[in-house]
């Protein structure tokens, strides 16, 4: 074990020592499962963030296409063109 020095505010200390005391571990364990969960959950979206995400999405796929239908074929045909030949034109 390493150990180290956090400065924190009151608040956050108190809400340590509390679950440090519902819990029935040392606070240390409990700053270190807190870590351990923060790193797991660290680059998913929030329950907010997703939400917000998919509301733009359902608004985007709701307006009517810019282009026409044979546009969108054409793109797609050269582009899978292009990719089979290594991404040269």
């Amino acid at each position: 074990m390493v150990k180290v020095t956090f400065t924190l505010d009151e608040n956050t200390v108190a809400k340590l020592q509390d679950a440090s005391d519902r819990l029935s571990k040392p606070k240390s364990e409990v700053v270190r499962e807190a870590v351990a969960d923060y790193h797991a959950r660290m680059g998913r979206l929030s329950e907010e963030e997703r939400l917000r995400m998919m509301r733009v999405l359902k608004e985007h796929l709701a307006r009517p296409p810019q282009r026409s239908r044979a546009e969108t074929d054409r793109e797609l045909k050269e582009l899978r063109a292009s990719r089979r030949s290594g991404w040269r034109r």
